[in-house]
Formats: C-alpha cells, structure tokens, sequence
C-alpha cells in the first residue's frame, strides 16, 4: 500500500491520519495524531473458521515510553496486564465497531490499538476509536463503516446557570466538565455507542451534547471516506451459510408451534436450555442429516424473532409487561453485620448486594499511567459470579465485562461522592451480583446509593439507573437487518422502546442504553446497539422513559432509607484532618521521623502528612484520634508570653523540671520561677506526673519556652538567694544563654571555655561530666542525663 497521509481540523486542532508506513504485513494500519499524542492501529483477519459465533477481539495497548517513564517497580520493569483504564479504552473502541460488521461473518477478526506517545492535551481512546474506523474502512475486512468518534464536554456557564458545549476538550479540563460524553456515530447518522459521565445534568443538555456529536463525526467520516477513496481495498465478500438457511426454513415452516408453545407459555429461567432441548427433539424427528448446533443456532434465531414480532404487533413482552412497565422492586440496607455499610437491591430476578467499605486516606488507589500518576479514593468494584445466572464457570480475576460494568456503576455515583473536606474517607464499594436478569450494573449503582447512606456517607443525592431497550423490524435471521434499517428511518410501528429490559429482551433486541442519575439529572450514560438504526428521536424517547422510571425507582429506594446516616459505623475508622501551617511539618514529623512515630505508637492511630499541610489522623478507637489530634494540634500552636495552662511535670533536672504545657510541647520552670521563696532542689516543690499551674515568662529567639509557677504581685519580684537572707539570688531572672552579675542588672558574656584534654579532662580543673574527649555537639546531645537529654533546653 502507497504512503498516504491526511489532515483534518478537529475544532482549532490537527488531526493526521496516514497509512502505507507502519506494519505493512497487517490487513491495514492506520497511524493517527492529534497534537502529541499519537496511536497506531492495525487490524487483521484470520483464516476461515467453524466457529458459531464472531470472534472479534480489541486490544488497546499502553506503553509508559508514550509519556516518558519507566515502570516504578524496581524488580518488574515490563508493563503487565492491561490497567482498568486500557480495558475500558479497548471496550470503547469494541462498542464503536461490532455493530457494523456482517453477522454472517465468522472468521477472526483482532484490533490491536498501541499508544505510541500522549500529551497533556489529548486523550489517546477516542484517537484510537477513529483510528481503528480508518484501518478497518481501508482494509479488505468486510465491514459496514466508517464510523467517527468524538469527545463532547458542558462547562457551566457563570451568572446565568446555562451550560457551554465543548468539543474535544483538553485533558486538564476535565474537572470543569459537567458532561463528558464520547460518541460514535455511522455515516448514516445514527449513533452507535455513546459512554458518558456527568453531574446531574438535565436530559435536554445531555441530549444537546449527542446532537453536537454527531455533526462533527459526519465530518470525521467524511474525511476517512476520502482516504478510502485513494487507498481502500476491495472488500472480502461474505457468503451466506446456506445449510443454515436451510435450517431455519425447516425450523420455521415445521416446528414454529414448539417455539410459540414456549413464548405463550411459562418461560423457564434458562431458554437457553429450552432451545437447544427443541433442537435435539427436531433432530431425532428429521432423517436428513442436519449439524445439531446448526438446528440450534436456528431455532435461537427463530425464537428471537417471534419474541420481536410479539412485542411489536401486541406491545406486549411476553412476561405480561406492557413497555414501560418495571418489575417488581425492594431495597433494604444494613443486611450484612459488622461491614461499614450494606444494601440490598432487587428488581424482578436481577439481585444484587453492595457492601461500603471506608478507610484512612492512605488506602487510596495509585494509577500509573503513561499519562500521569494519580490517587483515587472513590472505587466501585462489580463481581458477576458464573451462579448469578444458574450456570458453572471460571471463578478469579475480574473479566473485561466486570470491569465495565463496575466503571459505569462508579461513574454514576462519583458526582455525589463529597470530596475530601467533607468527608475525609477513601471509600470502596463491592457489588456482588446474586441473581442476574437483565441490567445488573444499574441495580448496582441503586444498591451502592443505599449501601453509601448506610455507611454514613454524606452523598449529594441518591442515584438510580434504569437499562432502555429497543425492538425493531427482524429479517429471519432475528437481528435487524443492519443495511435494510440504516437505508431508512424507521416509522413508529417498525420500533418499540422497552422500560427495563430483562436478559432475553437484551438478547433478542437490538439496544442496550442504561441511563443513571438522580432526581435533577444524568450522571452517567452507556449505550450498545446491535444496528445502525437508533436516531435522535429514540435517543430523546429513551431519555424521557429513563427520568421516569429513575423517579419511581428512587421512590422505592428512599422508602428503605430515607437518607444518609448522621455518623459512620463503630467498626469503621474515625478520620479527623487537621491543618497545620506547612512550615511546621517538620514539627510534627521530628528528626528522623521521631516525633510522629511517637504519636503513632503512644496513640494507636495512623497519620497521614500531606505538604499543604492537612493532617489526616483516623483510628477504629475515637478516643485515639482525639489524642493524636491533640497532640499535633500543641505542636504546632503558637505558644504566647502570658499564656495559662496546667501541665504535667515530665522530666525533673537539677536546675529546674520541664512542663508538658500541651500535648507533644513542654517548656522549662527554672528552680528560681518555681515559688517565692528560696527552693535548693526542685524536687522538694514539685514531682514527676503532678499537675502544675504555670505560666509563659518567656519565649527565647530560638523559641524555646520559659515558664513560673510565680502568680500575683510575686511574679516578677527576684526570690531570695538562701533561706532567711534577702537580696537575689544569682541568675535567677536571666533569660537563658546569658549571665548577671551578683548585683543584679549588668549583663556579661559567659567565661570563655578552656580547652578540653584528650580523655575530656580540663586542663586545669580535672574532669568535667558528660563531656568525652573530641566530641562535637551532635554526639554531646545524645547523651542521657537524669532522664532527659543534654539538648532539653531546646525543646
């Protein structure tokens, strides 16, 4: 393929796509850029296959070198399995692109989607979704596209409370957004995919960001079509199983009584097992040799098309419900003992169990990206388990779809989650899915609302989400027909919009749009189509259904707790955040950590330092971290001259006794500020452990604390140097590091100190105390005397 390159301005910014350079033995590869950030996307297809089923697989690939880093483990230097954030670009790119291949189509089909490099500007997923729309237009891979894809923001407008429209918004804007919407959209027009995120924004802005979309992805697909034009191959041709067709025929014309009897009828729990039990009963009958699994794939089919035709001639699904009717509801909380937080959530046979967990701000999550490196503090987790829907499987590590799932659950909830002043927790949710028909990452958000209430989360408002389904005109086959349906706009009879779609319905139907949100507005969106067929006015229908059934669901959902509860539970840890001037951190943590690891050990609590200056201090006990608190809080207080307290003697020494005047914070009553009289030791006025009134004399340039314990008329008067004797007594006011002389007033430098011999002797007055021969400062300050240290004077 020649080198062909192409540019196209994405609203101010310079999209570039080119081919016929990178990877020339791939089907096709598409080399994109949009400003810095860059991605390659190839796309091959396999051999011929048996398979059932179209295997297509996306891989979205990151590599630290894109942002100019190095994994920081310091024995695993190669990136692992992919991050949660690659998993949800690579089902991002998946949604974009499955609706639009032929469902004849077996054979391998694998996306592989690698970040090459990323600005601060530009997110690589949606780059990645047009990329891919490019390589798999170009190629020989049968393929019904291109399909363009878009970021869409809503900033607030300030003064009138309107919202700003924004297309592909930069990276660092996304605090501000309101709405962020990414959606693929067909040439045709209609939309595709849509994932999206906001805070309780109206439906009638939501609905503004889709139309905006979808103008600037016409765009985009016109602009690839013109790289197909210059570049393109001719398309593989597909061609239909005959045998297959001829099973249906057989299934339809013979055996269609067998699956009437089964829709008209109480429809077990698993139709699966109900199909595949007619298509064995259908081969015993029939001489001819037919595949068993082909009688099932048309039975299947067969069935999944008079469940539509149903629905669609009678309005009537075949559970009893009309369209916009929910199933049967119910919600309590507190179902599991000793957790932080619990709820139960049940919507017909989907069942699903959320339990809130909370913790120090020292548990958040670390992500490392090619990108940046962030914390997290909100998590949402989703565990669909193989019992959920009756059946045996793989139990372990999350699939991709439980990771979706348990994204989209997080996304509608972090608009109402408070932020860290408010509530100073990292907080996990676990949704563990206990019965599933239809829609379990919706019940998971109801849930988690109930289970975050529970646990004392003061949440912004509830949210509830509902799945919105769609059935339309079938060919035989039982899914739409995806080039008869995108050749027109369907009429009112030809489609019909389904409240709280069940598993069947999901399967049968040709959408899957889950709205989230509370009773102001959306704040989270996800949408998967099966055809090329969902225009702006479903779009706005399925919007004006979601808010209604949302409401009743709510409803429900208040009923078991009409709001948060006003503390956390006793199991969980008591957080409180203190904030310090940042040029006192050093206070608290201490010479090598001392100081902290103190209080952490003396209290029992953990502390968490941050360099603005907040403290975090939580504990399971609370009387703990109103110690800590405490501590901290006399550590790093400005202590003023005049100042009362009564401290605890901690440390007494032979020319005074050190005060704890606050927690963590002691000052020094010199023997001649302890009474006023004359006192010859310290230990005949006070002992260690007594409680002391004292107040602040004095706070020296080194800021170092003097206390009396002298109050009243007495306080400043000199105290007698001996007992029954007048006069001063030497030194007894001068504040420390100077001297005065016996007849009080002059002051006069210290005596110089003489030399000190090898072994630490003077020269002239034999040994001296605690002094070692050489010694410097350093040394000389850990040496212990009387039970404090040489350096006590300066705490």
């Amino acid at each position: 393929m020649k080198y062909t390159s192409k540019i196209f301005d994405l609203n101010g910014r310079k999209l570039t796509i080119e081919t016929g350079k990178l990877a020339e033995q791939a089907n096709a590869s598409i080399l994109a850029r949009l400003g810095d950030t860059t991605v390659l996307a190839t796309v091959v297809m396999g051999g011929e296959s048996k398979l059932d089923y179209f295997p297509l697989s996306v891989e979205y690939v990151e590599r630290l070198y894109a942002g100019g880093k190095i994994k920081g483990s310091r024995w695993v230097k190669r990136e692992g399995r992919p991050t949660d954030e690659a998993i949800l670009a690579a089902r991002l790119i998946d949604r974009s692109i499955r609706p639009l291949f032929p469902k004849e189509l077996k054979r391998d089909v694998q996306v592989v989607v690698t970040v090459l490099s990323v600005d601060v500007e530009n997110d690589p997923d949606v780059l990645g979704i047009v990329a891919t729309s490019a390589a798999l237009a170009i190629s020989d891979i049968p393929w019904n596209g291109p399909v363009g894809a878009v970021r869409v923001g809503a900033v607030k407008e300030i003064g009138n409370g309107g919202y700003d429209l924004v297309v592909n918004p930069d990276v660092g804007e996304d605090e501000f957004l309101e709405l962020d919407m990414v959606l693929t959209a067909s040439k045709n027009g209609n939309t595709v995919m849509i994932e999206a995120g906001a805070k309780q924004v109206p439906e009638d802005i939501a609905f503004q960001g889709v139309s905006l979309a979808k103008e600037w992805n016409s765009k985009i697909v016109d602009f690839i079509n013109e790289l197909v034009k210059e570049v393109g191959k001719k398309k593989v041709s597909v061609s239909v199983n005959e045998e297959l067709k001829t099973a249906k025929a057989l299934v339809e014309k013979s055996y269609k009584d067998k699956i009437t009897a089964l829709i008209e009828g109480n429809l077990p729990e698993n139709v699966s097992n109900e199909v595949n039990r007619i298509a064995d009963e259908i081969k015993e009958v029939e001489t001819d040799e037919i595949n068993v699994n082909l009688l099932r794939e048309a039975v299947d089919a067969v069935f999944k098309k008079n469940v539509r035709e149903r629905i669609l001639k009678d309005k009537k699904r075949f559970d009893g419900r009309s369209p916009d009717d929910i199933r049967e509801l119910s919600a309590e909380v507190s179902v599991i003992p000793r957790v932080h937080g619990s709820a139960l959530f049940k919507r017909g046979q989907t069942q699903v169990l959320t339990v809130a967990t909370l913790g120090p701000e020292s548990l958040a999550q670390i992500i490392e990206s090619a990108e940046s490196e962030e914390t997290k503090r909100y998590m949402h987790h989703y565990s669909f388990p193989p019992y959920s829907v009756g059946e045996t499987g793989r139990v372990g590590y999350p699939s991709r779809r439980e990771i979706g799932h348990g994204a989209l659950a997080e996304r509608a909830l972090e608009p109402v989650i408070p932020n860290e002043k408010e509530f100073p927790y990292v907080v996990r949710l676990v949704s563990e899915v206990l019965s599933s028909n239809g829609s379990t990452s919706m019940a998971s958000a109801c849930g988690s609302t109930l289970a975050l209430m529970d646990a004392g989360v003061p949440i912004k408002e509830p949210v509830a989400g509902i799945a919105i389904g769609l059935m339309t005109r079938s060919a035989s086959s039982g899914q739409a027909d995806t080039k008869g349906l995108s050749a027109k706009k369907l009429t009112a009879d030809e489609y019909v919009i389904l409240t709280d779609i069940i598993g069947l319905e999901d399967f049968s139907g040709d959408m899957d749009f889950k709205v989230a949100g509370t009773k102001n507005g959306i704040t989270a969106i996800q949408l998967d189509v099966k055809v090329d067929a969902l225009t702006d006015g479903m779009i706005k229908e399925v919007f004006e259904k979601a808010k209604t059934a949302r409401l009743k669901i709510l409803d429900v959902m208040l009923k078991a707790l009409p709001m948060a509860r006003g503390e956390v539970s006793k199991f969980a840890p008591k957080i409180k955040v203190v904030q310090i001037d940042p040029e006192k951190i050093g206070t608290v943590i201490g010479p090598s950590g001392r100081m902290i690891k103190n209080i952490i050990a003396t209290t029992g609590a953990e502390i968490n330092v941050e360099d603005d200056g907040s403290v975090s201090v939580s504990a399971i006990d609370e009387v703990a971290v109103q110690k800590a608190t405490e501590w901290i809080e006399g550590l790093t207080r400005e202590v003023e001259v005049g100042e009362q307290f009564e401290g605890e003697v901690k440390r007494i020494l032979a020319f005074g006794a050190f005060v704890e005047i606050l927690p963590g914070k002691e000052g020094m009553v010199h023997v001649s500020e302890m009474a006023d009289r004359f006192v010859k030791e310290p230990s005949e006025v006070v002992k260690i452990g007594e409680k002391v009134k004292v107040r602040v004399k004095e706070i020296d340039d080194q800021g170092r604390i003097n206390l009396s314990m002298k109050f009243g008329e007495n306080a400043d008067k000199p105290t007698p140097r001996s007992e029954g004797k007048g006069g001063e007594r030497p030194f007894s006011s001068a504040p420390f590091g100077k001297s005065q002389d016996r007849q009080g007033g002059r002051e006069f430098a210290p005596r110089e100190r003489r030399s000190f011999g090898e072994r630490g002797r003077r020269d002239d007055r034999g040994p001296r105390r605690g002094f070692g021969g050489g010694r410097g400062r350093s040394q000389v300050k850990e040496k212990q005397y009387e039970g404090g240290r040489r350096d006590d004077w300066n705490r």
